[in-house]
């Protein structure tokens, strides 16, 4: 399977085309599109709330769309990674991944790579990468930098065969329990720092991890106690929280305004 077949793309969610390509209609709306970094819900708050400029600053300074050697340090040893992805209608999940250092692979410093592993079947995460390619990355270190790394970008789905007849110089991980079923390869479409003022310190300590294992205990059982009762309950009536109404009136009438974001 090669790494640039291009990923599913969904209504309204298209990568931004040529400025010869797009309509003509709205020269403004290219402008901003062409020159600034972020979607067009982050302008509207930059504009509306007085940040463009330090947005600006934080643009040209760390965002980058590919990863920069230091990134890839910091990537390979890297023990975990919480992962964001959506369906097809916007329906958010987020989880963690995590491996022993250098689970997550940098093929390239345009692409990465991580593992899934045996887990509970629900395939939550690629299930939404089925009907979504985006996806979003974060990698913090908690222990000694003290400092996170964002990776965005779209992803594909790959079997572990597919993967190693793909990238021939990635060998199979032969440890019991922790051999891959599959591989998430990310086209790299933005890499940024996350910085250290509000990440906590932790310490590390000896663990013993249970890869693969299926015993309910060891996984942690039913530990918020949700085996037996109702899966779902009846709810009162409510009014549906529009997604902008924590805006101001002039935010919210113009990001409903707006197209899409990317």
């Amino acid at each position: 399977m090669p790494l640039r077949t291009p990923a599913p793309v969904l209504p309204g969610r298209e990568r931004p085309t040529t400025v010869d390509e797009r309509p003509t209609t709205d020269v403004r709306a290219v402008e901003h599109a062409d020159h600034r970094p972020g979607s067009d819900g982050e302008h509207t708050l930059q504009d509306e709330l007085g940040s463009v400029g330090r947005a600006d600053r934080f643009y040209g300074d760390q965002l980058r769309d590919r990863l920069l050697p230091r990134m890839v340090e910091f990537i390979g040893r890297m023990e975990m990674a919480f992962v964001a992805t959506a369906d097809a209608h916007g329906e958010c999940d987020s989880s963690l991944r995590a491996g022993p250092p250098g689970f997550i692979r940098v093929l390239d410093e345009y692409t990465l790579a991580y593992p899934e592993y045996r887990g509970n079947g629900v395939y939550a995460s690629l299930g939404n990468l089925v009907e979504n390619p985006h996806i979003g990355l974060l990698m913090v270190d908690f222990t000694d930098s003290l400092i996170g790394l964002h990776v965005n970008g779209r992803a594909r789905v790959m079997d572990d065969d597919a993967f190693v007849t793909a990238f021939p110089g990635q060998a199979r991980d032969r440890n019991v329990g922790r051999r891959a079923e599959r591989w998430v390869v990310v086209e790299v479409e933005e890499a940024y720092i996350h910085c250290r003022k509000h990440i906590p310190r932790m310490e590390r300590v000896t663990q013993r991890r249970e890869w693969g294992t299926d015993d309910p205990a060891r996984k942690g059982g039913d530990f918020f106690g949700a085996k037996g009762t109702p899966q779902r309950v009846p709810r009162p009536p409510r009014r549906r929280f529009p997604s902008t109404t924590h805006l101001g009136g002039g935010s919210a009438r113009a990001l409903r305004g707006r197209p899409s974001a990317r």
